[in-house]
């Protein structure tokens, strides 16, 4: 089951899986609370979470029209491969278009990427490497 859920129910898996445990305050992003933003959660059962994801509005650079970016996105390793990420992102993208939004975007990892391009994402850049983070690419999943 997807729900919208609020911040503090993201941070913990960001930290596990993004952060390398980083105390909860170090994986705030300074776009987690502006206008439009909104956090999901895949709950697989009613005690655990597998899967969060942040979606805000934010134009990639170079292009024109009405974009999301997603940020966070994280899925424990017991539910790799379980579809609990799909889930999340068809869920998402039903929102957003309900929006009028003409696409999604990312910065996604490159160990990522195979994921994202399942899910109908392009590659639109080269690969880029965010210090302390590690190698990624931006990579566009249009929506109309």
């Amino acid at each position: 089951m997807i729900k919208f859920v609020p911040l503090e129910v993201v941070l913990p898996l960001r930290s596990k899986m993004l952060r390398n445990g980083a105390p909860l305050n170090a994986c705030v992003f300074p776009t987690d609370e502006i206008q439009g933003v909104f956090h999901l959660a895949c709950y697989p059962n009613e005690n655990e979470i597998a899967t969060v994801a942040t979606f805000f509005p934010q134009n990639i650079e170079g292009r024109g029209g009405q974009g999301y970016q997603l940020r966070g996105m994280a899925t424990d390793t017991t539910f790799f491969g379980k579809g609990c990420g799909a889930m999340l992102i068809k869920y998402a993208v039903n929102y957003i278009k309900e929006a009028k939004a003409e696409y999604i975007w990312c910065n996604a990892r490159t160990s990522a990427i195979d994921f994202y391009k399942k899910q109908g994402f392009k590659i639109v850049s080269e690969e880029f490497e965010i210090p302390g983070v590690g190698p990624h690419y931006n990579m566009i999943l249009n929506l109309i």
